[in-house]
């Protein structure tokens, strides 16, 4: 496949489109619950950006695999120049969510999603630089699916509307996209990199990388249930935690 350009310029481009979505998004009116709190207005900013890179990279992962059909089979050798862009582009989002984290002093609260973000651009670097597992980078961005009414979730809680009806409505729905888009995707990825198990390839790192996200993801998927379907079990956290919880 003929690269549209050096990989590291991609990355650089992709990262800073990022950065010029946040200044734009950042001009939007604020929830009335949100104005005066510095760190709720970061957080309602920070989650506009990944719900932007949510809607984006998840309906181009079904157009991706819609198209190139053999990327749901040959995760490690099927390719498209639609496919690694969208790889890029999701890398680039994890380099900039990264990076405002990091600057504005949220790294202690969000220090979860750091861990995740490290380990997708690491895995993601793969196909970027090396041409390989381009397809599988693409299936596991269908969890931006997912994504999507989770973030709509995490930011109706944020501005304080937990109890409106569409709330209710989201709640079953973010449900039924975990499992179809996000729990079913990474149990098949899991199962596929499994042969790798005990060599010294590319493979294997990568298989490393995805069971350490695949207990995160076990582990966010514990908190989703007990936030919104057994609320009385479920643990109280700080206000300034950008979790799953919120």
């Amino acid at each position: 496949m003929l690269l549209p350009a050096p990989p590291a310029l991609l990355l650089l481009g992709t990262t800073l489109t990022f950065r010029a979505a946040l200044l734009l998004l950042s001009r939007l009116p604020l929830p009335s619950n949100v104005r005066g709190d510095p760190v709720r207005t970061w957080r309602w900013h920070n989650l506009l950006v990944s719900f932007a890179h949510s809607i984006v990279s998840g309906l181009w992962a079904l157009l991706c695999v819609w198209q190139t059909p053999e990327m749901l089979v040959e995760l490690e050798t099927a390719s498209s120049l639609s496919g690694y862009w969208l790889v890029c582009f999701s890398t680039g989002y994890f380099i900039h969510d990264t990076l405002d984290i990091v600057l504005s002093s949220q790294t202690r609260a969000s220090w979860e999603y750091l861990v995740h973000h490290v380990l997708a651009i690491f895995a993601f670097a793969s196909g970027i630089f090396q041409g390989t597992f381009v397809a599988g980078g693409v299936m596991t961005l269908f969890v931006e699916v997912s994504n999507i009414f989770l973030t709509i979730r995490m930011l109706m809680k944020l501005s304080n509307n937990q109890n409106h009806v569409f709330y209710e409505i989201n709640k079953y729905i973010n449900l039924a996209m975990y499992f179809l888009f996000r729990l079913a995707p990474q149990a098949y990825l899991t199962s596929f990199f499994l042969q790798y198990l005990g060599q010294r390839t590319l493979g294997a790192f990568l298989l490393t990388i995805l069971l350490l996200l695949d207990l995160m993801i076990l582990t966010y998927f514990s908190r989703l249930l007990r936030s919104d379907f057994c609320p009385d079990r479920a643990s109280l956290r700080p206000n300034n935690n950008k979790f799953l919880i919120d």
